[in-house]
């Protein structure tokens, strides 16, 4: 029976990594998967003696520099454990030989992206990339789709990644890397909206000055992403009790849209790729200011503003913003639309109002 612990070496040649694909073993759970060198411990060895077995056998070379990075915890469906020594080599000496489980090949770091890897281990190489002390890492899989990852006893948040349509491909992915890979996933946007004096205001939010991108901005009411295993209803909800201290229920909002936000901007000399589907949604209610209960470390503060100042304000950029003009539009069109009699409805005939409209405003 194999040893549950392993060990796995990254070997660095100025910005690569020796990758090896694993192409040769039928019987592989690697199968066709680029990942390290590296393997499991024989009996009596130490992690240092199964690193310098492994990393000869598998490539000929020997490592002369080496640093001990990390302890990764792979936890499987079906209770399986196993205990991974995460290696970085820095200088080794001798040749490339040929590998019987697989091609080897030098890979630009940058490059990883495009490879074939396990979810997890993308985690864990920019870890390393980022020079990280020591970390222990645990990531649990259900097949092939990473469910949890736990860095330092902190859980770390999953996105669920969909295709530019919003369709789920079955994969989950940390959240930094969805930003720094631009990677498409889902998003809910609520808009907070009352008449007052006949005039349709709209709320909006101030970013926190803590935020990684956008900092001190006027936004949406609401907004947020969706955790892997969530839906945008559910999140929508959420992210209105978390923000603003609103409770309220999923047939209260008013889904009037659904679109594709596409951009890139750096925030302390750090790019952001933001990729994402967002549903629209409305949630009318007349609060004043002071009684929101706000979430500090992402809200500021809040403000009304008629939806036409609001328009002008952000075409004229009047006020620091963040506001998308295609998605403020929506949202006038709604207001448009709406009238005293709607509230006057029954619930099916309100509903089928709002389903009427909502065509009316995709369609436009």
């Amino acid at each position: 029976m194999k040893s549950p612990l392993t060990v796995l070496c990254y070997i660095k040649n100025q910005e690569n990594y020796l990758m090896l694909h694993r192409t040769k073993k039928e019987q592989d759970i690697n199968k066709d998967k680029w990942i390290g060198v590296g393997g499991h411990l024989e009996s009596g060895e130490s992690p240092q003696e199964c690193l310098f077995r492994e990393v000869k056998e598998e490539t000929g070379l020997t490592l002369l520099e080496y640093a001990f990075r990390g302890i990764v915890t792979f936890v499987t469906e079906t209770g399986f454990c196993e205990y991974m020594c995460l290696y970085e080599g820095y200088s080794y000496e001798g040749e490339l030989i040929e590998c019987d489980e697989g091609v080897l090949e030098w890979v630009s770091i940058d490059s990883l992206i495009n490879l074939n890897l396990w979810e997890g281990d993308y985690i864990f190489l920019d870890l390393l990339k980022s020079h990280k002390e020591f970390f222990s890492l645990k990531l649990e899989y259900n097949k092939d789709k990473l469910v949890s990852a736990i860095l330092d006893q902190k859980e770390l948040e999953l996105f669920d990644i969909c295709d530019e349509k919003g369709v789920l491909i079955g994969k989950t992915r940390w959240r930094k890397l969805v930003h720094q890979y631009g990677t498409w996933h889902r998003t809910s946007h609520v808009w907070v909206v009352r008449k007052k004096h006949g005039l349709y205001e709209v709320l909006l939010q101030k970013r926190s000055k803590n935020k990684d991108s956008y900092p001190g901005c006027y936004d949406i009411s609401s907004a947020g992403h969706i955790t892997a295993g969530g839906d945008y209803l559910e999140s929508a909800v959420r992210e209105l009790n978390e923000e603003l201290g609103i409770v309220a229920k999923e047939d209260e909002l008013i889904e009037i849209g659904i679109r594709k936000i596409e951009f890139e901007e750096a925030f302390e000399e750090v790019l952001f790729i933001d990729r994402q589907v967002s549903k629209i949604y409305i949630l009318e209610m007349d609060l004043p200011e002071k009684e929101f209960t706000l979430q500090t470390e992402e809200v500021e503060e809040v403000m009304w503003i008629e939806i036409n100042k609001c328009i002008q304000g952000v075409q004229n950029n009047q006020f620091k913003h963040c506001i998308f003009m295609e998605e403020l539009e929506m949202v006038r069109k709604w207001c448009e639309l709406g009238s005293p009699i709607v509230r006057s409805l029954s619930s099916d005939k309100k509903k089928e109002y709002y389903r009427i409209q909502k065509n009316d405003i995709e369609s436009s």
